[in-house]
């Protein structure tokens, strides 16, 4: 008997009719002979009503309260499913991310894992039950406060507990068939990817593409967890994460493995700065003070009659108010002129293992950019990535057209999306 972890989307659980269909899926997999995990996130938009419903009655909710009101939407959904496996002639037992032995650090909103002590879980799948937990919540060690993983936290769940409970595998149902070679919404013909790398998912995952968060591949990675990428709506294999290719049949990796976008950044410039030793550090250390994440980072030459430069870097909009005041309070002492700040950007990365031993790639590239009639802004790069920051407006373009320009295009049916929202 087999341990399987199973998490669902909240596309996938978004009414009665999808809790039912999802129903169906985990009782079979426990006709399998499996011992099944299930870990749910809210339904549908649950979770997004949830924050305007907060921001309606408080424009800086608490941390801790915030916290204790998103969780209830993985609540919800976790005893509906509960209710709809038991209706089916099976036990199922519902956790919360607290009772699974989620235990997590006490920053209120984006909390990380610490440890999974699942000894309930355990519990009930030697009693023979299925176990469903509501993901992207967990404790505080210290305080034992409810807390939340922040964006993408319920496949972090799923991965952490097939980690701590050495399941088989981690499946991630999702609204689309697998990891595509781009967003299926952006590009019709986009490929799915059979089998995919971990560091070939990473480099795509902190590069924009939504089927799976940065912060869930790094834990597999980390714990060597294969994550088998699947959609709910259909009875289609997906698409396999991993060291190395699952089963008999060896994969080559390939040349470039997908093309992905990110719209949701903004950049700061930092205009004026002294060129001298201390000036980046400084600026970056009031950055990381404020406890914000940055992306890309490029410093001008400076010019020779001030002896001035500037430096932008890129940061998620929704931290973009937060780092401004952080910089500005902290001008005196850093020395810059002003700052400029753009939240009309987008960036495309193009991925791939086999471009460290290729030449041509970044070429070819810039190339297809230049056909398509796109401005680079700020190019950054890997061994196995290169990203580039243009106008939001160009991105679809541009995925397309890089997309093309690299072979990736399906000559097949189009892919499809049947929640809607690629998650």
């Amino acid at each position: 008997m087999g341990l399987v972890v199973q998490k669902y989307g909240g596309s996938s659980v978004a009414d009665a009719e999808g809790i039912k269909r999802v129903a169906k899926r985990i009782v079979e997999a426990k006709k399998n002979g499996n011992q099944v995990v299930v870990v749910v996130s809210a339904m549908g938009d649950t979770t997004d009503e949830l924050i305007d419903l907060a921001e309606q009655v408080s424009p800086m909710p608490a941390g801790r309260e915030f916290d204790m009101l998103l969780t209830a939407g993985e609540r919800i959904s976790m005893a509906l499913l509960a209710m709809a496996i038991k209706n089916l002639g099976h036990e199922a037992q519902s956790f919360t991310g607290s009772q699974a032995g989620v235990i997590t650090d006490s920053v209120h909103n984006k909390a990380r894992i610490i440890d999974v002590t699942p000894g309930r879980i355990r519990t009930a799948l030697d009693e023979g039950n299925i176990a469903i937990v509501a993901g992207f919540q967990g404790v505080s060690q210290d305080k034992k406060d409810i807390t939340t993983l922040g964006r993408g936290g319920s496949d972090t769940t799923a991965v952490a507990l097939a980690a701590a409970l050495d399941a088989e595998v981690c499946e991630i149902y999702t609204d689309v068939d697998g990891v595509f070679t781009a967003d299926p919404r952006v590009v019709k013909k986009a490929k799915k990817i059979d089998w995919i790398s971990f560091e070939d998912m990473l480099e795509l995952a902190a590069s924009g593409s939504k089927v799976l968060l940065h912060r869930c591949v790094e834990y597999a990675r980390r714990y060597n967890i294969p994550i088998h990428v699947r959609s709910s709506f259909s009875g289609l294999q997906g698409t396999w994460v991993s060291s190395e290719p699952i089963g008999d049949k060896k994969v080559e990796q390939a040349i470039i493995s997908g093309v992905a976008h990110d719209t949701s950044e903004a950049k700061i410039t930092v205009v004026g700065v002294p060129d001298k030793p201390g000036e980046a550090a400084a600026i970056f250390r009031t950055i990381a003070d404020a406890e914000i994440n940055i992306d890309m980072v490029v410093q001008n030459v400076s010019a020779a009659s001030t002896g001035l430069t500037d430096i932008s870097f890129t940061l998620p909009k929704t931290e973009g108010r937060k780092a401004i005041d952080a910089l500005e309070k902290n001008r005196a002492g850093i020395g810059f002129d002003s700052l400029r700040y753009d939240d009309q950007i987008g960036k495309i990365s193009l991925v791939g293992a086999g471009m460290k031993t290729n030449p041509g790639v970044t070429a070819a590239f810039f190339e297809a950019l230049s056909d398509a009639g796109v401005n680079i802004e700020l190019i950054s790069t890997s061994e196995i990535r290169i990203s580039v920051v243009t106008r939001a407006d160009d991105v679809p373009e541009a995925v397309r057209a890089v997309h093309t320009a690299f072979g990736l295009d399906s000559d097949s049916d189009e892919a499809v999306v049947y929640g809607g929202t690629g998650r």
